[in-house]
């Protein structure tokens, strides 16, 4: 099935997360996107989650590569530098797009690039914008974010595994590189585009109200463990240990949790006796520990099947708390058609994701995991023409890595 960028060609040299992210996105929508590592990888190219079989295969890596081209280049010699500025500047209507997160490298400055190709769309993505490093981990302790996550009872900070700050810029390089795309279809003009995850992380946290919040307020929004911020939601558990999460955002889902908990006289009573309105999602919140004493009974007297199919016929917003192994087992029976196999170099098998995009309905093809350098000669011939002799030359002098085609 064709895919809304097939035809168009991305040169990708970036590593961690966020540059491939973008990458990867715009691999599923059908562009073909060359990935350019150092020879022997990049510092992301063993990092956990790994396969344990000896092979050391990255999951990670080859999970957010896949379906790219893998070429390996000696960038630390002219000959491998000149190879890389060539592909990122390409000549043609669908080349000369470049994504990186280059850091100091002055021969891959956006003037140096520009001089060879002046409408190349170049995204970089960066720590801060002042160019100094920053991770996900790092930018999410600076906006506050761990300082307001956790149980009432904890005095220190709460980091979460998520690295959602990476993956949001990770699709904001695609929607860069898509507008870009778009301006100089129009234009003819190139575009440098700089996002800094530092920036991403601010922009996150300002956009959603949370630091007018604090300025009003004149102190830090208190934790509320597993309670949903601001209207109703809180985890209950359910007579087999099982645990499930019930969120009432609306007064149509609290009508629905009332009405199927059997509970719709209790709340009245409590309305009446505190002059409440729990139709009002602010009056939920306010009274939200009450509201959970007044539902753990029905919960803990239903195990979670039966708790299911009671809420699912009373269209509740609820969802079960499972293990990542209760997700691959449900994948194993066919459950997740966005789920797949991906066969990593080594011999071992990963599960990865489809686009979660669908296109008419389909999510696209997985792709492939690549394999370090091993599209090294390929991409030479294809999109810099050279020959086989002079490919050959380049992997007597070790400017290139991958297998000899």
């Amino acid at each position: 099935m064709a895919r809304p960028l097939d035809g168009l060609r991305v040169v990708e040299c970036a590593s961690f997360v966020a540059g491939p992210t973008g990458g990867m996105t715009l691999a599923q929508l059908g562009a073909s996107v060359i990935r350019i590592d150092p020879i022997g990888g990049g510092p992301d190219h063993g990092r956990w989650p790994a396969a344990h079989d000896g092979t050391g295969d990255s999951y990670y890596w080859a999970s957010l590569n896949k379906g790219k081209q893998s070429v390996t280049v000696d960038m630390r010699s002219d000959e491998g530098r000149e190879l890389v500025l060539a592909l990122a500047t390409a000549p043609g209507d669908d080349r000369g797009v470049l994504v990186d997160n280059v850091v100091g490298r002055r021969w891959m400055a956006n003037e140096a690039l520009v001089a060879r190709r002046p409408d190349l769309i170049h995204v970089r993505v960066q720590g801060y914008a002042d160019g100094r490093p920053a991770v996900d981990y790092t930018v999410n302790a600076e906006v506050g974010i761990p300082g307001i996550t956790g149980s009432e009872e904890g005095a220190t900070p709460v980091n979460h595994v998520l690295p959602a700050w990476d993956l949001v810029t990770g699709l904001s390089v695609s929607t860069a590189v898509l507008a870009a795309l778009y301006q100089r279809s129009r234009t003819g003009a190139g575009v440098y585009s700089e996002i800094a995850l530092a920036d991403v992380a601010l922009a996150g946290v300002a956009n959603l109200g949370w630091l007018s919040e604090a300025e009003e307020a004149g102190h830090e929004r208190p934790r509320h463990g597993n309670h949903v911020y601001g209207s109703f939601g809180v985890d209950f558990a359910c007579s087999d240990g099982d645990r499930v999460m019930v969120v009432a955002l609306t007064p149509g889902q609290w009508s629905a949790l009332v009405s199927v908990t059997g509970t719709g006289e209790v709340f009245a009573a409590l309305e009446q006796a505190l002059g409440a309105d729990l139709t009002d999602e602010t009056e939920r919140y306010r009274l939200r520990d009450t509201i959970a004493a007044v539902l753990k009974p029905w919960f803990l007297a239903r195990d979670s099947a039966t708790v299911e199919e009671e809420l699912n016929r009373a269209r509740v917003l609820w969802g079960r708390y499972q293990g990542m192994t209760d997700v691959v087992t449900a994948h194993r029976a066919g459950a997740h058609p966005l789920l797949a196999d991906l066969a990593l170099p080594g011999g071992a098998t990963g599960i990865t994701a489809r686009s979660p995009l669908r296109w008419n309905g389909d999510h696209g093809d997985v792709g492939r995991a690549p394999q370090l350098g091993a599209d090294t000669d390929q991409v030479l011939s294809e999109v810099l023409g050279l020959g086989e002799a002079e490919i050959g030359g380049l992997h007597d002098r070790s400017v290139v890595g991958g297998k000899r085609g």
